[in-house]
């Protein structure tokens, strides 16, 4: 009886330590867009986004996150002072929705004691899976590697709030519908793209997240 009363606290004891380690989240922010239409982030074409997300906290300064995200660009010519891009005057909007997952440094040590105010700087990369959606063409199951950075608080414990942002680069160049097939013809100069440049997009968002500290006992 003695032994089975051991064995049952020390399992209750490990996965209470395991849920420590478990936390999980959403995001609400937007996406833009950098490619052949806006070499450069504009915050003009800025469209909103979220998600959720669900973290691992290995250790106290390393963590491994699983995400989905759902969003949109665009992108409009005539908001260029390059007299080539107002010439050709092409517009987009496009869907996008994302799985990536990711490994994240935390540079301050997160830690479970009471009254204790977490808080922390990170940065994080990976790798993921895509899909982009305009009128123009689809892509499904595109990879895209998340780089990015952000700060995260825990303002109430086991509430933590933060900010982030991460930039997907891609090897996908339709994300703005323009290649060199989009007109039908490389010939027609205005509609090819810069083929040495891929499209990207990033995603800035505030986080909310919780953290399971404890586990009631059934």
């Amino acid at each position: 009886m003695r032994t089975a009363r051991l064995l049952i606290a020390g399992l209750f004891i490990s996965l209470h330590l395991h849920a420590q380690k478990i936390e999980v989240g959403g995001s609400l922010g937007g996406m833009l867009y950098k490619g052949d239409v806006s070499v450069r982030l504009d915050p003009r074409l800025y469209r909103p986004a979220g998600g959720l997300f669900f973290r691992y906290n290995a250790t106290r300064s390393f963590s491994a996150r699983l995400g989905v995200a759902l969003g949109g660009v665009r992108g409009d010519d005539r908001l260029s002072n390059d007299p080539f891009q107002q010439a050709r005057n092409f517009a987009f909007q496009s869907s996008i929705s994302e799985l990536t997952g990711d490994l994240q440094y935390n540079f301050r040590n997160y830690t479970s004691q009471p009254k204790v105010k977490n808080w922390t700087p990170y940065v994080f990369g990976g790798i993921g899976l895509f899909n982009s959606r305009n009128d123009v063409v689809r892509g499904r199951g595109m990879l895209n590697f998340p780089l990015g950075v952000g700060l995260k608080y825990e303002f109430h414990r086991p509430w933590s709030i933060g900010f982030e942002f991460g930039t997907r680069f891609t090897r996908y160049d339709y994300i703005d519908g323009l290649g060199d097939q989009t007109f039908g013809t490389t010939s027609n100069k205005l509609g090819q793209s810069n083929t040495a440049l891929s499209d990207s997009y990033t995603y800035t968002a505030i986080t909310l997240s919780y953290t399971f500290y404890k586990i009631v006992c059934p």
